[in-house]
């Protein structure tokens, strides 16, 4: 008999181990922002080194060809915490880029020479743009630590992309994209809507601009959250 209590004590104790353990383990699910953000970030890396890849293979002017094989580099390099961060997290991340990042791929396979170079540097001039948008959304509005985290270490990366882009488009000619009360110009350099890393338009001014950006860490953004398509 005291054998039998004793065996229920011990399973009393158990259960009220299990359940602080559960309770933890729900609350530590990530919010809906930042999971889009992982796996639209995800994304981009996935383009970024198809991309990059690209440029070495099929760019005509040699600033192409490096500045190609350093985003392939950087993009690598963060995708190996993306994907950390989400196992660790229990985020399942897509396995190929999105519809709109496919669309650009083809068209890039389907060109060459100098209309590839500034299809090229176009459609990477806007995908970075979407990109820092979308990681600053993540460091204002973000709640798990891990994934604010990760978009802080992105951020000065993606800028620094940005930069060597608007370099090589103004030696090579390239108008750079502008955005506009229509939103972010799309790959084309047409000036319509282009969607965000991974799904939705967005209306936020490019980086380097004159007009108001949303800070790293700020408050508050407009800027949609990352969504994937």
């Amino acid at each position: 008999m005291l054998g039998i209590k004793r065996l229920g004590l011990l399973a009393a104790l158990v259960l009220v181990g299990v359940a602080p353990a559960a309770a933890a383990q729900a609350a530590a699910q990530p919010s809906t922002q930042d999971t889009q953000y992982l796996q639209a970030v995800h994304q981009v890396n996935l383009f970024e080194i198809t991309a990059g890849d690209l440029a070495q293979q099929k760019g005509q002017d040699q600033g192409v060809k490096d500045l190609g094989a350093m985003l392939k580099t950087d993009h690598t390099q963060l995708d190996q915490t993306v994907q950390q961060t989400a196992s660790q997290l229990g985020v399942e991340l897509p396995n190929e880029p999105s519809a709109d990042q496919q669309a650009v791929i083809d068209k890039l396979n389907n060109a060459s020479g100098a209309e590839f170079d500034r299809l090229w540097v176009t459609s990477e001039l806007a995908g970075h743009v979407q990109a820092i948008q979308a990681t600053q959304t993540e460091i204002s509005q973000g709640s798990e630590p891990s994934v604010v985290q990760l978009a802080q270490t992105a951020l000065p990366t993606l800028q620094a992309h940005y930069d060597e882009l608007v370099q090589l488009a103004n030696k090579l000619g390239i108008p750079v994209p502008q955005t506009s009360a229509s939103g972010t110009p799309s790959p084309g350099g047409t000036g319509t809507e282009s969607p965000a890393p991974g799904g939705t338009g967005t209306e936020s001014p490019a980086p380097g601009t004159g007009t108001e950006s949303p800070a790293p860490g700020g408050g508050t953004t407009e800027t949609p959250a990352p969504s994937v398509s």
